[in-house]
């Protein structure tokens, strides 16, 4: 007899998307809201007014999440969308990770994790051989989720308005197994 455990991980499936899609924009939507409200309560003891959002939305665009300069994973759990993140091709060898959302509701479910193997595979899709980013000092969950995924803080590798800690990935093949 065989028993199978089915864990929330397996639950979610990853795959590409069109950032433009309405499930992306509302993915991508609730990103921004959820970090611009966390550094307005930090900074200035208040969320994020609608006008505040447009503006930094329209600052912020999210177009070349797709080919040839990018692109976009959509992570779904259950069936749902609850999960995004975008790559932008940054030279031949290196790629930027940006807009990695999970759903407060789907958080500790595996969705991270599941999302950040998807993008260590999407990456070597592009030919990259390494993976950057930059967040900020706040956003402790990211961070943790980061570097238990393999990033290592490096120095400043842009000097965007809201970059605190920069992190990097090398991103080889995976391990051929033997058949």
């Amino acid at each position: 007899m065989t028993i199978s455990t089915l864990h929330a991980s397996d639950l979610w499936t990853i795959s590409r998307a069109d950032v433009g899609s309405p499930e992306a924009e509302a993915l991508l939507r609730e990103y921004y809201v959820d970090v611009a409200n966390r550094y307005y309560r930090l900074h200035f003891d208040r969320e994020c007014t609608p006008e505040e959002i447009e503006t930094g939305l329209a600052d912020s665009p999210s177009g070349d999440l797709a080919e040839p300069t990018g692109l976009f994973l959509l992570g779904r759990y259950g069936g749902e969308p609850q999960s995004c993140a975008g790559l932008r091709v940054l030279d031949d060898r290196t790629v930027e990770l940006t807009r990695v959302f999970v759903r407060h509701a789907v958080r500790g479910t595996g969705g991270g994790g599941r999302l950040l193997a998807a993008v260590d595979d999407a990456a070597r899709s592009l030919g990259a051989e390494r993976i950057v980013l930059d967040t900020r000092l706040d956003l402790v969950e990211a961070r943790a989720l980061y570097t238990r995924h393999g990033y290592r803080e490096i120095p400043a590798y842009n000097s965007g308005p809201y970059a605190q800690v920069w992190y990097g990935k090398d991103v080889t093949a995976p391990a051929a197994t033997a058949g």
